[in-house]
């Protein structure tokens, strides 16, 4: 046995040789020792050992033809690193990693990350799941936008309303309103537009309130209920005492909301026995009482509608005409200026201002005597010094005179004399101008005077 040791490391042997132990001398070396020394435990444990081997051997010898079928012609790695540890081909790469199998993606190219999946591959809807981070509901299905407004709360509500109300007041159109309500959020508050609008219209002029009423009469049933209706008087009712502040009359003037509203069924019928006997405030009894006297008047009328009168240009052209010619007659008869100008004030028709200019020269035309033409030349100036009546107004009231000269001389003969009479007056106290004196026709023919003139020509 000495003598095999000593010529394995002869001279003539080499170092490789004594570092491979699974040479096949070495296997012809260990089966001469079993067959001399192990015993049959021994024996069988070293055949295993020796089986176990091999096998590895035949493992590491397929796995090496397997890589060698990624190798170029030209001898290199095709896609990868020779240097890279384990034989990586590419870390990218969806081959298998292990060097088996015969090099093909991976599931057919259908697994990894970022991957679509396998050519053909029909994938089904799938619903969506609301425990997704990246779930968002906006875009599930149709989904509708909607623009929500907040509600005005009770401060900014009287600066939103005001500007309506106001506007509504120059040009009376409720559908106007209505679609300008629509776009606020008033909530609960909604009842509160009632009572600022009414508020409103008592500071204001009588065709004011009446557009008020007009207006509370469309928005009953579409807009406010006949509760939201009450609720707004009833806050009125209970706001008179400061109302009067600024409008001593503003009792009697809500009674005169009350009735209508009741005529008008934007208040229930039975609105004012609610209130019978259980009412403190003085102020409040003045217009309960008012709107019960109205009703239990118009009580055959179906609507109050001439309780604040017919406002401005709402009123026919023969009612204007019929209430100026009211207004001069009782002028002449009392002789109050300023009571003549406050009931053409109350007309509010500016424009037609010419009529009463008109009626006042006809009336002057049609009088007897001197006193009706210094009446209605004091009238006319003071008109005239206050503003009241434009110089259009003025100049165009007695051009109609003057177109109509001819026709009114067939009922008044000496019309022409007066009116020359009149127009002079008018001029010197500064009335009218010196162009409208002038424009006033004269008799165009010549006439004899009596016979004891001696028949000459009066010019």
């Amino acid at each position: 046995m000495s003598s095999d040791i000593a010529g394995r490391f002869a001279p003539g042997g080499t170092v490789t040789e004594a570092n491979h132990p699974y040479s096949d001398d070495d296997d012809s070396l260990n089966e001469a020792e079993v067959n001399g020394n192990w015993t049959p435990q021994e024996k069988a444990l070293h055949e295993a050992r020796l089986k176990a081997k091999a096998k590895r051997r035949l493992r590491k010898s397929s796995s090496r033809n397997s890589t060698s079928e990624s190798f170029s012609e030209s001898g290199e790695v095709a896609g990868g690193d020779p240097h890279s540890p384990k034989g990586k081909v590419n870390t990218n790469d969806r081959k298998s990693r292990t060097g088996k199998g015969r090099g093909l993606p991976k599931k057919g190219g259908a697994g990894g990350k970022g991957v679509w999946g396998a050519a053909g591959m029909v994938y089904e809807d799938e619903e969506p799941d609301i425990h997704d981070p990246n779930y968002d509901e906006s875009y599930q299905g149709d989904t509708v936008y909607e623009t929500v407004v907040p509600e005005i709360d009770e401060k900014e509500l009287e600066k939103m309303v005001n500007p309506i109300v106001q506007e509504y007041f120059e040009h009376g159109d409720t559908k106007e309103v209505q679609m300008l309500l629509k776009e606020l959020n008033l909530g609960q508050h909604k009842y509160e537009f009632s009572s600022l609008a009414v508020s409103l219209s008592l500071e204001g002029k009588a065709s004011h309130r009446e557009l008020t009423s007009r207006l509370l009469s469309d928005l009953s049933g579409k807009m406010l209920s006949q509760s939201e209706m009450g609720r707004a008087f009833d806050k009125m009712l209970k706001e008179l005492p400061d109302l009067i502040l600024d409008t001593p009359d503003a009792p009697q003037m809500l009674g005169q909301f009350i009735a209508r509203a009741i005529a008008d069924h934007v208040l229930h019928m039975s609105f004012l026995d609610c209130y019978k006997g259980k009412v403190d405030c003085e102020h409040a009894r003045v217009a309960l009482d008012r709107a019960a006297v109205l009703l239990s008047m118009k009580r055959e009328m179906v609507r109050l509608d001439n309780v604040w009168g017919v406002g401005g240009g709402l009123r026919p052209v023969k009612h204007l005409i019929k209430e100026m010619n009211l207004l001069l007659k009782e002028y002449l008869i009392s002789g109050d200026v300023s009571e003549a100008e406050h009931c053409l004030r109350d007309l509010e028709v500016p424009h037609f201002h010419h009529e009463l200019v008109y009626e006042a020269v006809v009336m002057v035309l049609e009088s007897k005597g001197d006193t009706a033409t210094h009446m209605m030349m004091k009238l006319l100036q003071s008109f005239w010094k206050t503003g009241l009546i434009t110089v259009d107004q003025m100049n165009r009231g007695f051009q109609r005179v003057y177109d109509e000269l001819p026709e009114i001389s067939l009922d008044v003969p000496h019309a022409h004399s007066i009116m020359e009479t009149f127009v002079d007056l008018c001029y010197q106290e500064s009335v009218i101008t010196k162009q409208l004196r002038d424009a006033c026709p004269s008799r165009g023919r010549k006439r004899f005077v009596s016979e004891g003139d001696g028949g000459m020509i009066k010019t």
